[in-house]
């Protein structure tokens, strides 16, 4: 058939499909080793690990008021906005899991989550990433709220977001590109949080929505990984053409 991996959409084509069918509320996936969910709402749309986290932090909040909440660098905006506005504490973190159930047992946070599906539920639960586990929790969510989840997410600020993009570059050169974007950026008065490559923040020309980039030395391989999120095609398509030529510049400095 394929892959088990719940973050490639044509995985989760059989799943869409069978959801429409049925007429179910929501569809459930899990990689080979059922420690990464995928789900799809009732129009097959993917709920991606960030907008799941908005789901899963909501219900946390309304128990555990003020708890500290874990998302990583490649989040939408809009979870830490939607955290912070719910009385909870956002954190923003490096990307992998280890990483991720280290930094949840030092700030005592109840929840985290990656976009790669990983789930770390420590309320109510023992701080990793059980996939099965996240699933009962948000059929918990699902069957306490008559909404289907697209209604329930209704709320969120509308964004525009580009998948990972990934850039081969030379294992050498890969972290000081990064460090000379970094310096760019600052020099240049944005807000620049580097716990984990560059995200650079954007003014957002009066929307509501964030606009910011990403640029990260993946940490397995010679490439750089890049993603964007902004209010509108337009916008995304701008801090794209822009960030993507800094890099480029940088990276050709380097290399030469």
């Amino acid at each position: 058939n394929h892959h088990p991996d719940p973050t490639v959409p044509k995985n989760l084509e059989a799943l869409i499909a069978r959801v429409k069918k049925t007429k179910a509320r929501v569809g459930l996936a899990f990689d080979g080793d059922a420690d990464r969910l995928g789900a799809v709402d009732a129009n097959g749309e993917i709920v991606w690990g960030d907008r799941l986290m908005i789901l899963f932090s909501r219900a946390l909040l309304k128990s555990k008021p003020g708890a500290s909440i874990i998302g990583e660098v490649k989040c939408s905006q809009t979870l830490y906005d939607d955290i912070e506005r719910n009385g909870g504490d956002p954190i923003v973190w490096k990307t992998g899991h280890s990483l991720i159930k280290t930094k949840m047992k030092e700030t005592g946070a109840l929840l985290a989550g990656e976009m790669s599906g990983h789930l770390f539920f420590a309320d109510r639960y023992f701080g990793y990433d059980d996939a099965l586990y996240a699933a009962l929790r948000l059929l918990e969510i699902v069957a306490a709220d008559e909404r289907s989840l697209t209604e329930m997410l209704e709320d969120v600020p509308k964004t525009h977001t580009t998948p990972e993009i990934r850039l081969d570059c030379p294992d050498d050169i890969k972290f000081d590109v990064v460090k000379a974007v970094t310096n760019y950026y600052k020099h240049k008065g944005y807000a620049v949080l580097d716990i984990d490559g560059a995200r650079v923040s954007f003014p957002a020309a009066g929307s509501v929505a964030p606009k910011w980039g990403l640029v990260r030395a993946s940490n397995t391989g010679p490439v750089l990984v890049m993603r964007f999120e902004a209010g509108s095609e337009g916008e995304l398509a701008a801090v794209k053409a822009e960030v993507e030529a800094v890099v480029a510049e940088e990276r050709e400095k380097l290399a030469g």
